[in-house]
């Protein structure tokens, strides 16, 4: 029996990929914006492919904002192009 892949929308592609090519983006309960690598961390999240453009993309469209629906930071940008 195949183990089912658990596959997450990009907020900003909107493309449907498995988890491990997404990094998560949460809203804590306590309103802070942090990047989630468990990916169990509780809060609201948003997934974005682990793209260098798409991050471009995401904070020019201030897409996190609107999904998170909190104010994101530049800090969170510049740590997302890190993990790349």
């Amino acid at each position: 029996m195949n183990k089912k892949i658990p596959m997450r929308s990009c907020v900003v592609t909107k493309e449907k990929l498995p988890k491990q090519e997404l990094v998560r983006v949460v809203r804590t309960p306590l309103n802070e914006v942090i990047i989630d690598l468990t990916g169990k961390a509780n809060g609201r999240g948003a997934y974005l492919k682990k793209d260098a453009l798409v991050f471009e993309k995401a904070k020019k469209s201030k897409v996190l904002n609107r999904v998170l629906e909190v104010e994101v930071k530049d800090e969170i940008f510049d740590e997302l192009n890190k993990l790349l």
